[in-house]
């Protein structure tokens, strides 16, 4: 059974990913050939901080890092490191704040200056699963609702999904049940209710969706190095249907 979160503890969780948010459209402002991850890693974990916030990754399961920073064929959970970002790379930056006990998180994908036709497509087909799955996020629907939605734009976009990961739960505790696939049936899993929230994050390549994991433990990459794209929103679900607690003025409902 999924845990529903009252007012109080959605406008807590709202509270972090307003941090997230704003943290986002500076790095994203950042994202410029010449920078590195670990430049934009300490901006951000500056910024959290000025915020009032923690990095919500930093010592989590042992991650040393602020964000994850996932360049090109990199998939998730990818180590900042000091190699300057080039015209027409991609860079899934995914960013998480603790603030007041409760969690907030989101990821984006964007590209270096100009980036080539495909590595567009790829961006433009994962933030629009991102929207297809939010979509589905409303009272009485389905948890797989969500997944369907994400499956069946991606198969049609000719785009692979990353069937290792997925969304989850959030507010306590930075990943909480449910695990959201992105991929499924529509019709299955629990009923959606007023008071879930959810990270919904669909995580797709443009070649094979096969892992590999990196020598640091953490950061993942395509097995035959096809780029990969992340997008992610905090939502909560409403009696009127989805709100994205990850865009700004966000006021539960």
């Amino acid at each position: 059974m999924i845990r529903r979160k009252k007012l109080g503890e959605i406008e807590r969780i709202s509270a972090s990913c307003q941090i997230v948010f704003a943290v986002q459209q500076k790095i994203e402002a950042l994202v410029t050939p010449g920078i590195t991850p670990l430049e934009l890693d300490r901006i951000a974990e500056a910024e959290i901080r000025a915020l009032g916030a923690a990095p919500a990754f930093k010592g989590y399961h042992g991650f040393p890092y602020s964000i994850c920073s996932s360049v090109n064929a990199s998939i998730v959970h990818g180590f900042p490191d000091d190699t300057p970002l080039a015209v027409g790379d991609i860079i899934s930056i995914d960013v998480g704040a603790h603030l007041d006990g409760y969690y907030g998180d989101g990821a984006f994908t964007v590209g270096v200056g100009t980036i080539g036709p495909e590595a567009q497509r790829l961006l433009d087909g994962t933030l629009a699963c991102l929207e297809l799955g939010i979509a589905q996020a409303r009272p009485d629907g389905r948890l797989s609702d969500i997944s369907n939605a994400i499956e069946t734009h991606a198969d049609a976009q000719g785009l692979a999904i990353i069937r290792e990961y997925g969304g989850h739960g959030i507010g306590r505790k930075l990943h909480e049940s449910p695990h959201i696939n992105n991929y499924g049936p529509p019709g299955k899993g629990p009923r959606l209710k007023p008071g879930h929230v959810f990270c919904i994050e669909p995580i797709l390549c443009l070649g094979d969706p096969e892992v590999e994991h990196s020598d640091d433990g953490w950061t993942t990459v395509t097995r035959d190095r096809s780029l990969a794209a992340h997008s992610e929103h905090t939502v909560a679900i409403t009696e009127d249907g989805p709100q994205i607690l990850t865009l700004p003025t966000a006021v539960p409902a």
